[in-house]
């Protein structure tokens, strides 16, 4: 499967934005779904992720809250919805499928889009 996220801009610290990922192929509703972060500086970490029925949710501690990722099957597309945005948030963003929901250690990635929250 072939991901692709998109989204990403510049917001202010307390505003929201809701990043996508579109897969191709067909057997996208068949695996589970996750969003990973790099920071300028930092390693990857773990976001969110969610099972391949949309019933199973994970998240990191430090997204809790404020992140709800969420998966439209018919339309191939997984979605992060970011609210009360901070300055920490700041990072690349990826999508990635075939892993397990408390694993880091996924099949697929796609490229980053970026999300720059200025204070």
């Amino acid at each position: 499967v072939q991901l692709q996220a998109s989204g990403g801009g510049l917001v202010q610290a307390g505003d929201s934005l809701r990043l996508s990922c579109a897969a191709s192929g067909r057997s996208f509703s068949s695996y589970n779904m996750a969003w990973f972060r790099q920071a300028p500086g930092k390693e990857r970490e773990f976001v969110a992720a969610i099972n391949w029925r949309g019933v199973s949710t994970n998240y990191a501690d430090s997204v809790k809250g404020r992140f709800t990722i969420s998966r439209d099957n018919a339309k191939n597309t997984m979605y992060l919805q970011m609210n009360s945005l901070k300055p920490e948030d700041t990072a690349v963003y990826y999508c990635a499928a075939g892993g397990d929901l408390y694993d880091t250690n996924w099949r697929y990635w796609g490229k980053g889009t970026l999300v720059t929250v200025s204070s």
